[in-house]
């Protein structure tokens, strides 16, 4: 059955091979669970896969195989034709009761961290439908929390992206350590880290609870150099360039074009960002580069969903 889940286009696709009549996937995020779309006939199909599910999870008392046998129950092998395992199916329709149940009998093994045809785990959906309860169970339960999807996020990408702060909290205070600073300093398909991604969007405690917890903040982007200060600016974000200043965000970083974040003030309206930086930045970084002089005018990169840039060079012009 088709399930709507988030969907991104990008030049790397590690999604499986599409199947013949299928709809080219859509270049929105989807982020509801999908059930109001699904026609009835379809979701009785799911519930009936759910109630199948509860009879074969339940055995009789005596019949049940002790923990840890590493039995396979059969359930775990099915998979609809988007594969979307009963996990998958029960986070979508967030059917609490079986979410807590198909996690408990799965607990610190791989079925935790399978991935659809999106290459979304259970954890991914967890963060898409919002259900903070769910990501700290499958966290505490083994799984894996670096896993990125067919867009290279991982899901505090998405927490980010959509400043969902309650599922951010519960991601960044249930993973190991070494899980957390791998998660945050990982760029997306797009070239952008979790870092990137709230200050692109404006999520200003998401940002200051990132470098607290040792986010670099100056990490630049992969495709054009721009750090999260370079991002503030060019959205005309004036108190979140005073909070990256206040943090340590260095005034003086170049980007791939050459470009400090008091270069990206040229030709904005109002000064107050230019007036924050203007002290801060060196004298010889003030003016801009001879060869963008004449022409200061931002080039939108068409490709990149998530922000305009003007400072991308083509054999030096």
């Amino acid at each position: 059955m088709a399930l709507h889940r988030t969907s991104i286009l990008n030049q790397m696709d590690y999604s499986r091979d599409s199947k013949e009549g299928k709809p080219a996937p859509s270049t929105e995020e989807r982020l509801d669970s999908g059930l109001d779309s699904l026609k009835e006939e379809e979701y009785q199909a799911v519930a009936a896969e759910i109630r199948l599910l509860r009879l074969e999870c339940e055995p009789p008392q005596h019949q049940q195989a002790p923990a840890g046998t590493g039995e396979q129950h059969e359930w775990k092998t099915q998979i609809t034709e988007d594969g979307d395992t009963l996990l998958h199916l029960a986070i979508i329709h967030e059917a609490k009761e079986y979410i807590k149940t198909i996690i408990d009998l799965s607990k610190n093994t791989d079925f935790l961290n399978t991935q659809n045809d999106q290459r979304q785990t259970p954890l991914h959906l967890a963060v898409i439908t919002n259900q903070a309860d769910v990501c700290q169970r499958l966290l505490v339960s083994g799984c894996d929390p670096t896993l990125v999807d067919d867009s290279g996020d991982t899901p505090l990408h998405i927490a980010c992206r959509h400043g969902n702060l309650l599922c951010f909290s519960v991601l960044t205070q249930n993973c190991q350590t070494e899980h957390l600073h791998t998660v945050m300093a990982a760029c997306n398909y797009h070239g952008q880290n979790c870092l990137h991604l709230a200050s692109v969007q404006g999520f200003l405690s998401l940002v200051e609870n990132m470098v607290d917890l040792g986010a670099d903040i100056n990490s630049k982007e992969q495709r054009n150099g721009r750090s999260a200060l370079h991002l503030a600016v060019d959205q005309q974000n004036l108190s979140l360039v005073k909070l990256l200043l206040k943090k340590g965000a260095d005034p003086n970083l170049l980007t791939s074009g050459g470009h400090t974040p008091f270069h990206l003030t040229y030709g904005r309206d109002g000064d107050d960002i230019r007036k924050e930086l203007y002290s801060l930045t060196d004298p010889d970084l003030r003016e801009l580069p001879d060869s963008e002089e004449d022409d200061s005018e931002e080039e939108d990169d068409e490709s990149d969903e998530e922000v305009g840039y003007d400072d991308i060079q083509w054999n030096g012009h």
